[in-house]
């Protein structure tokens, strides 16, 4: 399957003058964009559609093939769909896919770029965007405000509200064929791909930039470094202690499997000297078991109260939050991932676990995770 990303960059600029190559970071501005498409693992191919002699020359130095676009469709009233499609009518062969990118969304990486590929693909999808979680009361009507997505009288508490999500402008895929047909970017089934609201910014002004480029500080800073000093990890159970899937034998019972390197790991863990225990909403009998053969403490079935359980259990060790590790993987460990030293998830967590974590592993729950960071932990204390 060919994947083509094309980013639109006009010359044209009303806020920003030449705003495409204005400086960002050290760099022009769409260089950024083309060099996380560039290191895009699904993306073929990179494309700048621009009608400007300088915004080509520097992208043809950042790596992309540049396709003139003419006047007409230069202005400031063309869509970008008709760039998209001239784009796509001036290609030698026609991809499968059609990723666009706005060059005003500096934050974007290459992983956000690959997630919303594959959200695509993993659900059969026509069309994908990339949004932000939004909690925002919305009005209108100044003189006469009414609520837009609640009722004013009757206020929710955050977490009873039904999740909205704003787009941000940073990554649109598309199936070709049907955008062509269509000639828009959403159509057919679309789904939305999450991305963090640190990386949802979107340049429009000078003052964007600015708050652009102190958002990008933290992930331009040095790769993510486990505490100095590790007194304690505690695991949650589903989806990292095991593989997320449930098991039905012949006689009809299910089950869960288990990585069998988890124990080689805690136990090592055990030896050096490291607090152990497993904290997790499962009703299952399976959990406490488990615990018991590994040979660590076992808090299951707490509901709602985990991150509470997590905080006293610390404070009840004498242990420095600090100092602890979490490993958990789904939205009900997002408290404990923020509360510890380390949060860390499998490489198939949940998207708004990933979104907190400190570090995302390499393997899977339940197929290899624990070990990889035990061994991590190992490594860090050797030296």
């Amino acid at each position: 399957m060919k994947v083509v990303a094309i980013i639109p960059a006009r010359g044209g600029s009303k806020g920003i003058p030449h705003k495409n190559v204005y400086p960002f970071n050290g760099k022009p501005l769409i260089c950024w964009n083309i060099e996380a498409a560039i290191g895009a693992a699904l993306v073929d191919q990179v494309i700048v559609s621009t009608d400007d002699a300088e915004i080509a020359e520097v992208s043809r130095t950042a790596g992309a093939t540049v396709i003139m676009r003419p006047d007409d469709i230069s202005t400031d009233i063309a869509s970008s769909e008709d760039a998209l499609i001239h784009a796509l009518e001036n290609l030698g062969e026609r991809p499968e896919l059609t990723v666009f990118l706005q060059c005003t969304s500096p934050l974007t990486q290459s992983k956000d770029i690959d997630d919303c590929i594959q959200k695509l693909l993993d659900s059969n999808a026509d069309s994908a965007f990339t949004a932000t979680e939004s909690h925002r009361f919305l009005w209108k009507n100044t003189e006469a405000a009414t609520g837009v997505n609640h009722n004013g009288a009757e206020r929710k508490r955050r977490q009873d509200l039904e999740k909205e999500y704003a787009e941000n402008g940073a990554v649109y895929a598309m199936r070709t064929e049907g955008f062509l047909r269509g000639r828009h970017r959403f159509f057919g089934k679309t789904v939305i791909s999450e991305m963090p609201s640190t990386r949802s910014w979107e340049i429009d002004s000078l003052e964007d930039v600015h708050v652009a480029e102190a958002l990008s500080e933290p992930w331009q800073a040095e790769p993510f470094q486990l505490p100095k000093t590790i007194e304690a990890i505690v695991f949650d159970f589903d989806g990292v202690m095991t593989d997320n899937t449930v098991y039905v034998s012949e006689d009809g019972k299910e089950s869960v499997r288990c990585s069998r390197g988890d124990g080689w790991g805690i136990n090592r863990m055990q030896k050096a000297g490291i607090k152990m225990a497993v904290m997790s909403t499962e009703m299952n009998d399976v959990v406490q078991v488990r615990c018991e053969k590994l040979k660590i403490e076992c808090f299951h079935q707490l509901g709602n109260s985990k991150a509470e359980r997590f905080k006293t259990w610390c404070a009840e060790n004498n242990l420095k939050r600090s100092n602890v590790v979490y490993i958990g993987n789904d939205e009900n460990d997002i408290d404990c991932l923020l509360s510890a030293g380390a949060g860390v998830v499998p490489a198939d967590a949940h998207d708004s676990a990933k979104q907190v974590a400190d570090l995302v592993l390499a393997l899977n729950g339940g197929c290899g995770a624990v070990r990889e960071l035990c061994d991590m932990i190992l490594e860090k204390i050797k030296d």
